[in-house]
């Protein structure tokens, strides 16, 4: 029997890459489904969130609506809401799951301005790299190359630089980035 989109065999175990239980105190991830579209826009349609992000007109409807398809493609995407009010925060995903390198990406993330500072970035990162761990040892974040904001907060939470290259994006051009991982052996539990 086949599994479905976004289901991986993973020592015996499924994973799930696009689960709808991963919530804490301040988020709820929903997998992504093509009505969320204009609710997410909604977010997205902020120029200062993508100020940094290696495609900078994302802002753009047609520009999102290429990066909104992608994330429906990849069968791993989220939407990002806020645990108590519902509120839409943003997306991320994960992506490129590896059985080989015991390994997978968590990366596309991008979250409303009103939520920087205030823990959520940090309680989608503990929330998705403790649940990646459940089933492999390294996970991997691509970081465009000026991303500096998105460089500091992964750096914080203990993830390594370990490469740099360019990145194809879903029907945009390729773009450097930097490729941080954190292994499942140091890994410490995050505080909220």
């Amino acid at each position: 029997m086949p599994l479905q989109s976004g289901l991986k065999t993973v020592h015996n175990m499924i994973f799930n890459v696009q689960p709808n239980h991963l919530q804490n105190q301040h988020i709820k991830l929903v997998p992504l489904q093509q009505i969320d579209f204009n609710e997410l826009y909604s977010v997205a349609s902020d120029p200062l969130i993508w100020e940094q992000h290696p495609n900078k007109l994302r802002y753009q409807k047609p520009v999102f609506q290429n990066y909104f398809e992608g994330a429906l493609q990849s069968n791993g995407a989220f939407f990002i809401r806020e645990a108590q009010t519902n509120e839409p925060i943003g997306s991320t995903r994960f992506y490129d799951y590896d059985e080989k390198d015991n390994s997978v990406l968590i990366g596309y993330t991008f979250i409303a301005r009103k939520f920087w500072g205030k823990g959520y970035n940090k309680a989608l990162k503990k929330l998705m790299i403790e649940y990646a761990f459940e089933f492999v040892d390294k996970v991997y974040f691509h970081i465009g190359a000026f991303n500096y904001r998105s460089q500091k907060a992964i750096e914080k939470i203990g993830a390594i630089k370990v490469d740099e290259f360019e990145v194809e994006y879903y029907g945009e051009d390729s773009k450097l980035n930097y490729i941080y991982q954190i292994k499942l052996s140091p890994f410490k539990v995050l505080k909220p």
